[in-house]
């Protein structure tokens, strides 16, 4: 049904536009005889209009079915891009549109309508339409950037003469979730220790990937996906933090941890994760890090060479001889000599203590052994 309102709709344009481009013809052209007859006034002007109206709509009638595909494409196509590209770029493209229609419509009202012949005004106002338009499009999107941060200079100055007023100074630097860091799920009880000042901000790209590991055909996957995911509700519904979701994304970028790194420079804000390599990188671009497994690493008890202690050995270790064990924090005990002791709780003493930026490794020797040697 709807198609053959299309198809209706397009005969009738296509009887009007001949038969505006046949009397157009006439009088722009002077036409006064055709085929022995007088058109220029009269009945035979009124047939000849007729005619071109009819010629019209015949036209539109047989390639109505390949206009109506080819705007099914068109539209879809748009559509799909659109799905595609962020809503600040869809807003900002937007308002682009407007503004160069608006001077488009100022042109073409003014300085168009002096042009004497009517058919050279119309099509130049719709290149000025199209031109302009297309301009306002790419121009916005090309300098959203630049527009963002006119608004966050804006916004900042705002909030500036708000602290001004209430006489709070809000120096707080941005704090970047990286996904590691969101599914390890240890910051959301830093976060209520009140340690991590906010705002904490999370990519749209980040929230992307992790949908995609909540989504992945792996379980192991789809459950550290769908536990960070849960994790950042908790976050934003159970805690007293600001947490902010930012659209902005570097297309030219591929990788997301390189997308974060920029994103923390643009907003002069830290990255908060537990990758080892990114924190490295991270260091490499001079990019401000909170490590969640450097902070575990510094609050974890102090131990001291010489010092006693009773562990459990589990397994044997690397090298020949050794056992290992663990402390309750996970912390890894290497005893010389302990694989003799797998499965066995015995008495140890510390002879050394390695700490890395990965953790922390503590060497021990049994005391049998040691009260053997003295």
């Amino acid at each position: 049904m709807l198609r053959k309102i299309v198809v209706w709709v397009l005969m009738i344009l296509g009887a009007a536009l001949g038969a505006e481009g046949s009397f157009l013809a006439i009088r722009n052209f002077q036409v006064t005889e055709l085929f022995g007859y007088n058109v220029s006034t009269g009945l035979n002007l009124i047939v000849l209009i007729l005619l071109g109206g009819a010629i019209g709509g015949i036209i539109f009638y047989l390639i109505s079915s390949w206009l109506i595909n080819i705007g099914k494409e068109s539209t879809s196509k748009v559509e799909k891009m659109l799905q595609r590209l962020p809503a600040s770029e869809v807003l900002v493209g937007a308002v682009g549109l407007i503004i160069g229609l608006v001077i488009a419509y100022l042109i073409s009202s003014g300085p168009l309508k002096l042009i004497p012949f009517a058919w050279l005004g119309m099509i130049l106002s719709v290149l000025v339409y199209v031109l302009l338009g297309y301009l306002g499009v790419s121009i916005a999107v090309k300098k959203r950037e630049d527009l963002f941060g006119i608004a966050t200079l804006l916004k900042r100055s705002g909030q500036k003469e708000k602290e001004k007023n209430t006489k709070q100074d809000n120096t707080v630097q941005p704090k970047i979730l990286d996904t590691s860091v969101i599914i390890d799920g240890r910051i959301a009880d830093i976060c209520k220790t009140g340690f991590v000042e906010g705002p904490l901000i999370i990519p749209a790209f980040v929230l992307e990937e992790l949908r995609h590991i909540a989504d992945s055909s792996d379980s192991l996957k789809r459950n550290r996906g769908r536990r960070g995911l849960d994790i950042l509700n908790k976050i934003q519904k159970e805690l007293e933090i600001n947490v902010e979701i930012v659209e902005k994304d570097f297309e030219e970028l591929s990788e997301v941890d390189t997308k974060l790194l920029k994103l923390a420079q643009f907003m002069k804000g830290k990255v908060i994760t537990n990758d080892y390599n990114l924190n490295k990188v991270a260091e490499f671009q001079r990019v401000p890090v909170l490590n969640i497994n450097e902070l575990a690493n510094a609050v974890k008890p102090v131990v001291l060479p010489g010092e006693e202690m009773v562990v459990q050995v589990i397994r044997d270790g690397k090298e020949f001889g050794q056992g290992v064990a663990y402390l309750d924090d996970g912390t890894m005990i290497v005893v010389d000599g302990g694989k003799r002791h797998i499965g066995e709780t015995i008495d140890v003493i510390v002879t050394s203590v390695l700490q890395t930026a990965a953790g922390r490794m503590i060497f021990v020797k049994p005391k049998t052994a040691v009260d053997k040697v003295s």
